[in-house]
């Protein structure tokens, strides 16, 4: 299968690409430290691409009472859509790109606020957009979401800014799969709970993530490579509690 993995420099996607890889598939990573992405260049089913994928671009969408393509002027994602189109269709599309801030709610800035809906919500929305045209029937979308974001779970404090940006990708994610239902493409989100990542590390230092990096890329591959004929719209808890 073709997969493209976002996030794919460190952590969970970066063990999504070696397993991925070591099953045989064809795996396009994306992420925008490219130093980081070349580990598996010498492998001939892996390609890469350094690319920020939060960029708000100024000419997605309406302007006025004009439509305009979709980011079709802009340099940056030009050679993302290009990297795509090379790689050839889209059987899966894992939206792993993420940040984590842990701030009090009051030492929060609205702009902070901004930066986690971009980090969580507009990397997954640039790079649907950007392989809608490779999207088929049987293609399956699997957003990465968090615990944080789940009604009814705990939440800590700290992370309100991350947590409702999280929340807003499960949304996205369960509209997104009505939006692609006759298409027959589904769209289903996994909300992770504590993972031993540097992402966690850098956040929460003396917290123990509940499964490694490792553990969590292969649960998610093979959901994203099994589960997508049966499950759509979902959003659902990967954790060992209610975190």
């Amino acid at each position: 299968m073709k997969i493209v993995v976002s996030g794919a420099s460190s952590g969970i996607g970066k063990e999504i690409c070696k397993f991925l890889l070591s099953k045989g598939h064809q795996v396009l990573a994306l992420a925008r430290r490219e130093n980081l992405l070349k580990e598996f260049e010498n492998d001939s089913s892996y390609a890469y691409l350094a690319v920020d994928l939060s960029v708000i671009l100024p000419e997605t969408g309406r302007i006025g009472s004009i439509d305009k393509p979709l980011n079709d002027t802009s340099p940056r994602y030009s050679k993302l859509k290009k990297a795509i189109a090379d790689f050839g269709h889209v059987d899966i599309l894992i939206n792993n790109a993420g940040g984590l801030i842990n701030l009090p709610f009051n030492k929060t800035a609205s702009a902070q606020f901004v930066d986690q809906y971009k980090a969580n919500v507009i990397t997954a929305v640039n790079l649907i957009h950007a392989c809608d045209p490779y999207l088929k029937d049987g293609s399956h979308v699997v957003n990465i979401s968090s615990m944080g974001g789940f009604q009814g779970s705990s939440k800590y404090p700290g992370l309100a800014a991350y947590s409702a940006a999280k929340g807003a990708l499960s949304i996205l994610s369960e509209c997104l799969a009505e939006e692609y239902k006759d298409k027959g493409v589904h769209v289903n989100a996994l909300a992770l709970g504590a993972v031993q990542t540097d992402m966690l590390k850098a956040a929460f230092p003396d917290v123990n993530g509940g499964a490694s990096s490792a553990e969590m890329a292969k649960y998610i591959s093979n959901f994203a490579l099994s589960s997508g004929r049966l499950i759509n719209g979902k959003v659902i808890p990967v954790a060992l509690g209610n975190p």
